[in-house]
């Protein structure tokens, strides 16, 4: 595409931003969706740059005979790299190689599955890996993906230079609303300007923290992060989230290989805890058993999808032992018992932690043991494995 033609056109889309701004006629989001915690698949934790049409697909299948779509998730979206240039008119251009089909076509074979549809970009001049960004071409990127039939538009924050966070997000979502089709629209500017102050208004779900690394604790040269140091970060956000507007802490990593079966197991229940959005992030058309019997696990992916929209938080800890709650529509708790430490510990909730009476009996049920630990009065205790949960639903 000619250089000057596409200076311009950012040009306009920056200005286009400024003088909504400035009317006052940025508006809130308010597309009626994500009202609980929107569950999918993510091609990049696993695959990175490594996508095509055979991959999405065969991701799809996967989706619906592995019981996944059973189970609640639904969005099969695609991660960066799928695009490579622009046309002489700016239309985004895919992969034909990858992508031979069109990603009209592709959409239609997701959509034949009874799934839905997703696809990436970035607020900036660039994606992440340099393939065309959106920077500049809001309005014709949001009529094309409505045209290919995209459900869902994870929206990264590369190559953004000087570009104010809130204004370039606020016009993919006016983009978005005026391409007259149902889209998700998910932030991802990693919680680099707080979003969770003013991205309510503006997207379903924002990045509320860094990205996230496959292992259990640390942080990258690059500011990749463990499971813990998101939870830490995570904590004291919950007022921000609700039906429609979600904090994300980033997607799952589990079945990736870099954590032990308890560390995955916790790192999902954590995410349902904190009413996260569930987007795998494995290869989900081989995954073992065991990753398959937690991802799949209704009960935790309950307490994610409970209609009254509450964020979990922490409500007591000492020395890695940490006891987080979460209120749910039906007045019950769902409590998680976290280990942090290095060693089998014995961790108890007391009634007074999670707002209930120390007299109140209640009733416990052990959500990945599935089983009824039978009523409680005042407290509950367990033995919860290094770097482990044990996930309780107390219900008085």
């Amino acid at each position: 595409m000619d250089t000057k033609v596409r200076i311009g056109r950012v040009a306009l889309g920056i200005a286009a931003v400024g003088f909504l701004a400035a009317a006052g006629q940025l508006q809130a989001l308010d597309n009626g969706l994500a009202r609980t915690p929107p569950m999918g698949w993510n091609s990049w934790n696993k695959f990175a740059c490594n996508v095509s049409e055979d991959l999405i697909k065969q991701a799809a299948d996967a989706m619906v005979s592995s019981g996944m779509q059973d189970a609640g998730y639904q969005y099969v979206v695609i991660d960066d790299c799928w695009q490579v240039d622009r046309d002489a008119q700016g239309n985004i251009v895919p992969d034909a190689k990858h992508f031979p089909s069109g990603i009209k076509s592709l959409a239609d074979y997701v959509h034949g599955k009874g799934l839905k549809f997703g696809i990436y970009s970035d607020a900036g001049t660039g994606t992440c890996q340099n393939r065309p960004g959106g920077r500049g071409y809001e309005f014709q990127d949001a009529r094309q993906y409505a045209a290919w039939g995209v459900d869902y538009l994870k929206y990264d924050w590369c190559n953004h230079s000087t570009q104010d966070s809130q204004a370039s997000y606020s016009i993919m979502r006016d983009a978005l609303k005026k391409s007259g089709r149902p889209i998700v629209f998910s932030l991802c500017e990693w919680g680099s300007t707080k979003p969770w102050l003013w991205a309510g208004d503006v997207g379903n779900l924002w990045r509320s923290t860094g990205d996230i690394v496959d292992k259990w604790e640390g942080s990258e040269k690059w500011g990749g992060l463990g499971v813990v140091q998101i939870l830490d970060l995570q904590d004291g956000l919950q007022s921000y989230a609700g039906p429609g507007h979600w904090n994300d802490p980033d997607m799952l990593e589990v079945g990736n290989g870099g954590m032990n079966l308890t560390e995955y197991r916790a790192h999902f229940s954590m995410w349902c805890l904190l009413a996260a959005p569930l987007m795998a992030g494995n290869d989900i058309r081989s995954m073992s058993a065991d990753i398959h019997d937690i991802l799949t696990n209704k009960e935790v992916i309950a307490i994610d999808q409970d209609p009254l929209g509450r964020e979990g938080h922490r409500v007591k800890r000492a020395d890695g032992l940490e006891v987080w709650a979460k209120q749910l529509a039906d007045g019950g708790r769902a409590v998680a018992l976290l280990n942090r430490t290095g060693a089998e510990a014995n961790i108890t909730v007391s009634w007074t932690d999670i707002g209930y009476p120390v007299h109140v009996p209640a009733k416990v049920r052990d959500l990945w043991a599935k089983k009824d630990l039978g009523e409680k009065t005042g407290s509950f205790s367990a033995s919860v494995p290094s770097h482990g949960v044990v996930m309780v639903r107390i219900e008085p």
